[in-house]
């Protein structure tokens, strides 16, 4: 099976994303790249991607540099690079037999550009969606193990407690 790698324009997610939008307007642009950051960690953990965050260096210009943060790679490109040049380059080096590249942006000539490459592409309201359905399913399996931890620490069986519930809304409902 080919290795999933995810390439995100980062300014673009913060652009379309409605929560980091606002952070964005209200001047808080690092809290924004966190925000991102730290989610789309929990995405890739949860489905076995690498991710590749790429930011404009123009938005902060003399920070050309690559770094590791919570398990994702975090790219400012240099300052005369956007971001659409660096993915598209990348996008086309990694992209192989045992990679497939998935961009991230709602740029249509990005887009055209990464999947005349092979590569996959995703807007930003896809991968916004995405990570909002897998968000909601981890927090289910959380209250699920969160429940069962629960119950096995209980001394009451699954019909007994059952049984309270209903007597407990009978109740409230009098």
């Amino acid at each position: 099976m080919k290795k999933q790698l995810l390439l995100v324009d980062g300014y673009n997610m913060i652009g379309a994303w409605p929560e980091l939008s606002l952070l964005k307007k209200q001047d808080h642009l690092e809290e924004a790249r966190e925000v991102l950051l730290n989610r789309l960690s929990n995405y890739a953990k949860y489905q076995g991607l690498e991710i590749i965050v790429v930011f404009d260096a123009q938005l902060v210009p003399g920070i050309q540099k690559s770094y590791q943060k919570y398990q994702l790679t975090v790219v400012f490109t240099k300052e005369d690079e956007t971001a659409d040049s660096y993915i598209e380059r990348t996008a086309g080096e990694l992209n192989d037999r045992l990679t497939q590249v998935t961009v991230a942006t709602s740029d249509l000539a990005e887009q055209w550009t990464v999947f005349s490459q092979g590569a996959l592409r995703t807007s930003a309201r896809e991968l916004y969606k995405d990570l909002q359905k897998t968000e909601e399913t981890i927090l289910g399996a959380a209250k699920d193990t969160q429940f069962t931890d629960f119950r096995r620490n209980s001394p009451w069986n699954e019909e007994q407690l059952n049984n309270l519930s209903q007597k407990r809304d009978e109740l409230s409902q009098k």
